[in-house]
């Protein structure tokens, strides 16, 4: 088994990368989060990657540390989950997104990820509830109470993105009611 690539990055056409190790070029596929973080072509690049071999194919997916890599292998695990819907939902949250959204058992949340529907999001929540638990679904260090759930849930109600809402909540008073904090959130983002 592949489990790490380090080399030149020779191509970048989303998600795939092509990357030179030694003369030989690896085609990796990466989610958009890792994708974002690249470095310029030619420079060098060292992913997490894991390796899927099927009857028709040997697929390499890379991550940019290994806390994406273990949540791609949690979620390929699950019936009806395979690595291309896994990859859709690392591109569309964080792994601390993702495991607020399990933690607070919020199918809304993954429901936003292209691909994604509810069925499919309620099987997610309840096949990775424990495996992704309170101890990654934390804010700044804070594990999210019931206040700050509604909070953000009115945030994302109002259209704002997960990134967003979630950075807005990162420097709310502690102990803020859910209508001081909406009022507290809105003010941040309309300043940023």
């Amino acid at each position: 088994m592949i489990g790490r690539i380090s080399g030149i990055l020779l191509e970048k056409n989303p998600p795939q990368l092509l990357v030179d190790c030694n003369g030989v070029g690896y085609e990796i596929d990466v989610p958009m989060s890792t994708y974002y973080d690249l470095p310029a072509l030619g420079a060098q690049v060292t992913l997490f990657t894991h390796q899927a071999i099927r009857e028709d194919a040997h697929l390499l997916f890379g991550f940019g540390n290994a806390a994406e890599r273990a949540v791609f292998r949690q979620l390929i695990k699950i019936t009806g989950v395979g690595a291309r819907t896994a990859l859709s939902i690392l591109s569309g949250m964080t792994v601390n997104d993702l495991a607020q959204a399990v933690t607070l058992q919020e199918a809304g949340r993954l429901v936003k990820v292209p691909g994604i529907g509810k069925k499919t999001a309620e099987r997610l929540l309840l096949e990775l509830k424990g495996k992704l638990g309170a101890d990654l679904g934390s804010v700044g260090g804070v594990v999210q109470h019931d206040a700050q759930s509604d909070i953000l849930n009115a945030l994302l109600a109002l259209g704002y993105s997960d990134k967003e809402a979630t950075a807005a909540l990162r420097n709310m008073p502690a102990g803020s009611t859910v209508s001081d904090g909406i009022k507290f959130a809105l003010k941040a983002l309309s300043k940023g």
